[in-house]
């Protein structure tokens, strides 16, 4: 028998989901609905759950007997529970323990060009679940914008509008840091109105999970009244929880496409991060439309940016 795991993972096709709905009902099965998907039944300390997209979950204490005894003679009329439990479904449920909570993160925080991004997301354990099948991860690991742009309206769908996104543009970025005059500062604030932005979403929520950048009290004394009801919670590689993976995709998003309409505004190609390739683009928008338009455009503050003035 495979390593034990505390959720299975089935995709059945609609037929099969009415059949098993038909079977569960007169054996005492109580059936609730929830957002997304056509029931959830429970029994004892056993939930089974039927996605609109077709996927089966089963979970709980009596998770094995289910497959076993109904799920594969009755529907699937198989019997490869182990084989198929190892392969395809992770070691533990990724939402073992989960609450619902907020998830905060950033983007464009290390990029020359383009804003900073805060973005907020509220999970409860219906929308949780639907975004890890969905397969949400932190944006860092999604190596294609393209998937991000695809998954990020889908997250909102999903979360039924409960998300908040700041976007602090270059021109407001510079004025801002040359009051803050600390990067962290000026994060702790954007967290902090993401947050009372989520909040006028989600009046439910009362805790709160954020990336640690700083010292704890930066965003705690950033908060308004709202805010400070909040339990929150800061860590390192918060991006392993779903709501905050949520959020650093919602941001993620939000920063591309700024730099899309850049690219845009300015017909030429707007490089990411703080490379070679980004000094030589802003050398030529400094040549060509002069230092303001720069600022437009440029976190000034960089270092990126004496680089950029050496040859002038």
């Amino acid at each position: 028998m495979p390593q034990k795991v505390s959720v299975y993972v089935k995709q059945l096709t609609l037929e099969q989901i009415n059949k098993l709905h038909d079977i569960l009902v007169p054996r005492g099965w109580e059936m609730k609905a929830i957002p997304y998907a056509h029931w959830q039944a429970r029994l004892d300390k056993t939930s089974v759950t039927a996605y609109e997209s077709g996927k089966l979950t089963v979970q709980g204490k009596g998770m094995e007997d289910f497959i076993i005894f109904t799920l594969e003679p009755e529907i699937l009329q198989e019997a490869s529970f182990g084989y198929e439990l190892g392969m395809d479904t992770p070691e533990t449920d990724p939402l073992e323990g989960f609450e619902p909570h907020a998830g905060i993160d950033e983007s464009g925080k290390g990029d020359y060009f383009g804003p900073l991004v805060i973005a907020g997301v509220y999970a409860d354990y219906n929308s949780a679940r639907q975004l890890v099948e969905l397969g949400v991860k932190d944006s860092k690991a999604i190596k294609s914008d393209k998937k991000i742009a695809t998954m990020a309206p889908q997250i909102m769908r999903i979360v039924q509008g409960k998300f908040a996104i700041v976007t602090i543009g270059p021109e407001a970025y510079n004025r801002m840091y040359s009051q803050f005059a600390n990067l962290n500062k000026m994060l702790a604030w954007g967290h902090a109105r993401t947050i009372e932005n989520l909040l006028e979403k989600a009046p439910e929520c009362n805790k709160a999970l954020s990336d640690k950048f700083a010292n704890e009290r930066l965003i705690e004394n950033a908060l308004l009244e709202n805010g400070r009801k909040l339990e929150l919670t800061q860590r390192t590689k918060a991006e392993s929880d779903v709501a905050v993976a949520a959020a650093s995709i919602l941001a993620r998003n939000a920063f591309v496409a700024k730099m899309d309409a850049f690219s845009r505004e300015l017909d030429m190609e707007i490089p990411k991060g703080a490379s070679a390739a980004v000094i030589q683009t802003a050398r030529t928008i400094v040549g060509q439309f002069g230092d303001e338009t720069l600022k437009r455009y440029a976190k000034m503050h960089f270092k990126t940016t004496e680089k950029v003035f050496e040859l002038f």
